[in-house]
């Protein structure tokens, strides 16, 4: 077996536009990460304007808790769904000041891949937020076209078994495809495959900020 990068953070925000794209998109990184390093879970709108996901917000604070993220380190904003070009420079500010507070290492964010309207701009707004820190992109299945990892991080059966347990938290989408626990579990044995390990969570590089050295 080749021997893996190692990459590593103090502090590793994630950013989603809604409740759930964290954890469809990074879920199983989560779980295998939040007790070696602090976690900030940052999703931008609460989706309550839609009488049909009254429940998501809460829903995704028993899934992010199933992952092991504290609950005050899990934030739900409050722009509204679908709107979120509409609310560009309010969503820059609203990522400015959280970088000034939290300074991550590492962000993980959308891939541009992904065409809907809310995690476009996240994307856009989230580069432009935190310049001069390494951000890679996720995948959240639904709304990608052309998204192919090229960053590949090895994770184990149980953080694969963490996601979906986590994502079983989500009873409003009980009946989505992308719910669906086999699809989960074939998308990292892909990504696995990939990287030849078992499995492996995948994502896009949108921005290396690095350094060399040499031991």
């Amino acid at each position: 077996m080749n021997h893996d990068m190692t990459f590593f953070g103090k502090k590793i925000c994630f950013i989603g536009a809604h409740p759930d794209d964290i954890e469809l998109g990074a879920g199983a990184l989560i779980a295998h990460v939040a007790g070696a390093t602090e976690v900030l879970c940052v999703t931008l709108s609460d989706n309550k304007k839609n009488p049909d996901l009254v429940n998501v917000a809460a829903e995704h604070r028993r899934s992010m808790a199933v992952l092991g993220v504290p609950e005050d380190h899990v934030i739900v904003g409050g722009f509204e769904t679908r709107r979120f070009p509409h609310s560009r420079q309010e969503i820059l500010e609203y990522l400015i000041s959280l970088n000034s507070s939290f300074h991550p290492e590492i962000v993980f964010t959308h891939t541009r891949a992904d065409i809907h309207q809310d995690h476009a701009t996240t994307t856009e707004e989230t580069l432009r937020a935190f310049r001069g820190t390494t951000v890679l992109g996720f995948d959240v299945l639904r709304s990608s076209y052309g998204f192919f990892p090229n960053f590949l991080v090895d994770v184990t059966a149980e953080d694969v078994e963490k996601k979906i347990q986590a994502l079983a938290e989500y009873k409003t989408y009980d009946s989505k495809y992308y719910f669906d626990p086999q699809i989960t579990r074939a998308t990292m044995i892909r990504h696995g495959a990939l990287a030849e390990r078992q499995y492996a969570e995948g994502f896009d590089i949108l921005r290396i900020v690095a350094q060399f050295g040499c031991c």
